[in-house]
């Protein structure tokens, strides 16, 4: 069926949901953003989905988280009576339609005879993930688009351990997904029906109250903290977005006390309108907490995306500004006071372990080698993370100390499966409590950690392209790439080609070994003295990310370094080194 064959059949629907009727009405006057609202079905990855609010089947609606939920639902109903009666687990953000999006998920279940359990308001992320595990449903159901701007909205889907669904069941349901031919067509319980049933039940406090027990074990030194929350000033933001709650409960609880919330930001907003993006990994998320750090002379500014996964923090430097810094750099923090802390105490385990993303920096790979801890690589998505996890527990060979990827996701303790900034909020606030006990900051603390292993710095360049053209242009870059095999960067060497999609690590005499991780569509080219350069298209926005790690003798030289890859890799032209 044409995208106009599609395209007619909504207009000639007459259930049509009101607003999106009007909108669609608009769309007549703009065929270009009328085509791309049709062209293709909104992409469900591996375990979800994120896109533009609006009518049309690559858009988010209601009608196609309908139809996701179908997909889900229809899985569901292939796994027998006993897992469909432990039903799912269903939370949402402060975006705009997420508590519709939340129901009309439920009243799609429901129609399967499949309960749900459904949050009575705005949660994080970590906490649908903890709620899986708690109340031991067969999957969850997030509504997020995380860090994406306002007019965005998203779906994710959990497994029964409480990651994001693992390849192979995310490709089972995938497939059940995609078999939803009309997404206007898929029956929901009625809104009366609904309610008379006892398969939608509303959930909040208990869930609550369980996890802020758990997150009291993510606090090291107990000691510590009651004796430094009383003094470590902290500026907290949840940029309009899920992590007030739980964030300022999981402080108080540990002990700290001189926290401030920035008032403008801690209420949910869905056009998060004091911010460009609702992203702490750009530097303008943090106008407002640098403002009232100021004020406040705030040792520690943290911010928290709109869903509460990821996390970015300000330090203040010798000079009193704060400095931004990135997700490998408080990544690197954390490792090391972890470590450190659990040496000191004789609690650190033989066999402990840290995993990271491919694409995060090798300066916590230092960090963790020095304490005679394993640093394991897997492919980017928390649910890797996650698998290792289960699979320690599973076959007792390593025991999990921290996990994170540099874009701003962290886990310390295992109750939760994905990224949970309410965790990572309360170490770093003790780690930052470490240093102020020693009359340092954590920007103190990083030049340190630099010292001792090295001037470590990294850059990713995200390229926006966007719509069909966007995505062939994605696809052709990588096609180029691998077609023409880059020998060296900025005359650096290429030592190693990894090729995660042909799962082929491959060194300059053209010996080749096999990888072990799921195929993915990335490459990583290890260069001369200790740099490595990876090329990635984003699983859920239309960018195709450049990643650039190297090390340096100082942190000017390291920043030289950057600058030197990065003219390569420019996305102005986007050039491909040629082949020697």
């Amino acid at each position: 069926m044409s995208w106009e064959q599609v395209y007619e059949q909504w207009a000639n629907e007459e259930n049509l949901e009101e607003n999106l009727k009007q909108q669609l009405n608009d769309l007549r006057q703009d065929p270009e953003k009328l085509e791309d609202a049709f062209y293709a079905p909104l992409e469900f990855g591996t375990a979800g989905m994120r896109g533009i609010l609006g009518p049309g089947i690559n858009r988010m609606n209601i009608y196609t988280v309908r139809q996701a939920t179908e997909g889900l639902a229809r899985f569901m109903d292939t796994q027998g009576t006993e897992i469909k009666k432990r039903g799912v687990a269903i939370a949402y953000d402060s975006r705009h339609q997420s508590p519709e999006f939340a129901m009309e998920a439920a009243k799609t279940l429901a129609q399967h005879d499949i309960p749900s359990f459904v949050f009575e308001s705005l949660r994080p992320t970590p906490e649908l993930s903890f709620a899986v595990r708690h109340l031991n449903t067969f999957a969850g159901i997030m509504v997020t688009a995380s860090h994406n701007p306002a007019a965005y909205n998203g779906y994710k889907v959990y497994g029964e351990d409480g990651g994001q669904m693992p390849p192979a069941d995310a490709d089972a349901l995938t497939k059940y997904v995609r078999e939803v031919s009309n997404p206007l067509r898929v029956e929901v319980l009625e809104d009366e029906k609904a309610k008379a049933s006892d398969l939608i039940t509303i959930i909040g406090e208990e869930v609550d109250r369980a996890y802020l027990e758990e997150i009291k074990a993510v606090t090291i030194d107990q000691e510590l903290v009651e004796t430094m929350g009383k003094d470590l000033k902290l500026v907290y933001t949840p940029l309009h977005g899920t992590g007030k709650m739980l964030g300022e409960r999981a402080l108080k609880q540990a002990g700290f006390e001189q926290f401030v919330l920035v008032p403008e930001q801690a209420i949910p907003d869905p056009d998060f309108t004091t911010v460009k993006s609702p992203n702490p990994e750009e530097h303008s998320a943090f106008e407002y907490a640098m403002r009232l750090g100021e004020k406040e002379d705030a040792d520690l500014l943290i911010a928290t995306d709109p869903d509460a996964d990821r996390l970015g923090a300000a330090v203040r430097q010798p000079d009193g500004t704060y400095k931004v810094l990135t997700g490998n750099q408080i990544g690197a923090l954390l490792v090391q006071y972890i470590l450190e802390a659990h040496q000191s105490r004789g609690t650190l385990p033989e066999n402990a372990a840290v995993l990271k993303s491919i694409v995060s920096s090798e300066l916590p790979a230092a960090i963790a080698e020095s304490y005679g801890a394993k640093m394991l690589n897997v492919l980017t998505g928390f649910k890797f993370i996650a698998e290792k996890i289960h699979q320690f527990e599973e076959d007792h060979s390593q025991t999990f100390m921290f996990g994170f990827e540099e874009s701003y996701g962290y886990l310390v303790k295992p109750f939760v499966r994905d990224k949970d900034a309410i965790q990572a909020l309360l170490l770093l606030a003790e780690v930052a409590a470490f240093y102020k006990k020693q009359g340092k900051t954590l920007y103190d603390g990083l030049q340190t950690i630099f010292e001792k292993y090295g001037y470590y710095a990294e850059k990713t360049i995200s390229v926006t392209m966007s719509g069909q053209e966007g995505s062939a242009k994605i696809a052709a870059l990588m096609k180029q790439f691998r077609d023409n095999a880059p020998t060296e960067f900025a005359g650096a060497k290429v030592l190693q080609t990894e090729d995660f999609k042909e799962l082929t690590k491959t060194d300059t005499e053209g010996n080749v070994e096999k990888l072990t991780t799921p195929p993915s569509d990335v490459l990583k080219y290890v260069l001369e003295e200790d740099g490595w350069i990876a090329i990635r298209p984003s699983g859920t926005e239309p960018k195709i990310k450049f990643y650039i790690g190297v090390k340096g003798e100082s942190a000017e030289d390291a920043e030289n370094e950057i600058n030197r890859y990065e003219a390569t890799v420019s996305y102005t032209h986007l050039t491909l080194p040629t082949k020697a």
